[in-house]
């Protein structure tokens, strides 16, 4: 019997009857998204106040922190984070702010390091985040050290990720609760023991939820991408799994009509879908046949966003054919994601041109519903990250 789960085996039945009568999955009716929400200086602070501060975001991987002393910062939510490896191995993260003056304690996107010191006065901190030094102290009085070390956020290390909230908790996040609906398959990639071909960042002129919907629906493949992926995959025709707020994508590849003449006990799963998973609020964990992006938007202002992605592989290359293989597909992606954030920036430019009150959402772009009531229910207040019981 092949090695896949359940829902990947219902999976590919469905996909097999929506091949078998030309159909797609749909939600039952037609939806209408106001534009203002795409275009309200408004509507995106509380998305910011919300999303971008009281869940989890994937900030890095895990080989990023592999020893003692390694660190990673993170900004582009607008909190400036640090997070750090500590001497027994602990992942530990903190907003990256002096507690004397404010200043940046540890520089650059990453590093080594067993202190951090602010390049404003000299206050230095630990891996723990403890202050542990600070030049001719007695100008501050009886100070206590133990009340002025780095404020710390909730970290966690899970499926060779590195997730951070954005602000402080005063109650204790539950992260396996919260992304139970995803685990069984982000624990099948593996990617603890994956390692990071690339890294890059693009700032855009959009709507950061322009940029996000560009991974909730397929519909668009064969329009926008005619030159690029659409022959990679059926057209507009795909599986959808509500994991809410979290969901699954699958979308078959051409190869994917073989398996009706195959027993399902002899089934694979991943070398017949491209599966993107979307991780509430911002983060999609897109899986490939053979490697994985990570990808994660994060709003920069009105009308902007920036776009971080790390490219995911099972081993460093040992050949020149095996980069070379690596590079092809980060060339690809490169390509397809340009064409996506094009289009998106067209968007932008026309949302407050009075065109459209709303925009419509189809049928078949049955993520784009899905991925609106979740933010939506967050900025309501609805949707809460759970916390620990006590």
């Amino acid at each position: 019997m092949s090695d896949i789960s359940e829902e990947e085996r219902r999976i590919i039945a469905r996909m097999l009857e929506h091949c078998e009568a030309g159909t797609t999955d749909m939600v039952d009716d037609v939806g209408e998204h106001p534009v203002s929400n795409y275009a309200d200086p408004t509507r995106l602070q509380q998305e910011i106040d919300t999303l971008f501060r009281r869940f989890p975001i994937i900030v890095g991987h895990s080989s990023q922190l592999a020893q003692t002393g390694d660190y990673l910062t993170h900004t582009a939510t607008g909190v400036p984070m640090l997070v750090t490896r500590n001497t027994v191995g602990e992942l530990n993260a903190f907003i990256n702010v002096c507690r004397h003056r404010g200043m940046l304690v540890a520089q650059g996107e990453c590093g080594q390091a067993r202190t951090f010191t602010c390049a404003y006065h000299n206050w230095s901190y630990d891996l723990d985040g403890r202050l542990r030094g600070l030049p001719q102290a007695e100008g501050f009085g009886e100070i206590d050290k133990d009340q002025l070390g780095l404020v710390e956020l909730p970290a966690f290390e899970r499926f060779g990720l590195i997730w951070v909230r954005p602000s402080v908790s005063d109650q204790p996040i539950d992260i396996d609760t919260w992304l139970a609906p995803m685990a069984k398959q982000l624990d099948s990639l593996d990617l603890t023991h994956h390692v990071i071909f690339k890294t890059w960042s693009i700032d855009t002129d959009m709507n950061w939820r322009l940029a996000l919907e560009g991974f909730q629906e397929c519909y668009h493949f064969c329009s926008a991408h005619k030159n690029t992926a659409c022959a990679g995959y059926l057209n507009n025709q795909s599986v959808f799994l509500d994991q809410y707020p979290h969901v699954r994508h699958a979308v078959p590849l051409p190869n994917i009509a073989k398996l009706a003449d195959v027993n399902p006990t002899d089934w694979s799963y991943r070398p017949h879908f491209m599966t993107q998973n979307f991780l509430f609020p911002c983060n999609f964990a897109q899986v490939m046949t053979d490697h994985v992006y990570i990808h994660s938007i994060f709003p920069t202002g009105p009308g902007k966003c920036v776009f971080k992605c790390m490219m995911l592989i099972p081993e460093t290359p040992a050949t020149e054919k095996a980069a070379q293989h690596w590079e092809r597909n980060y060339q690809v992606v490169r390509t397809v994601f340009g064409e996506d954030f094009e289009i998106g920036q067209q968007i932008q430019l026309g949302l407050n041109s009075g065109a459209n009150e709303h925009f419509l959402f189809g049928r078949y772009e049955y993520g784009l519903h899905l991925g609106r009531r979740a933010i939506d229910d967050a900025v309501e207040g609805k949707l809460l990250c759970p916390v620990k019981a006590a």
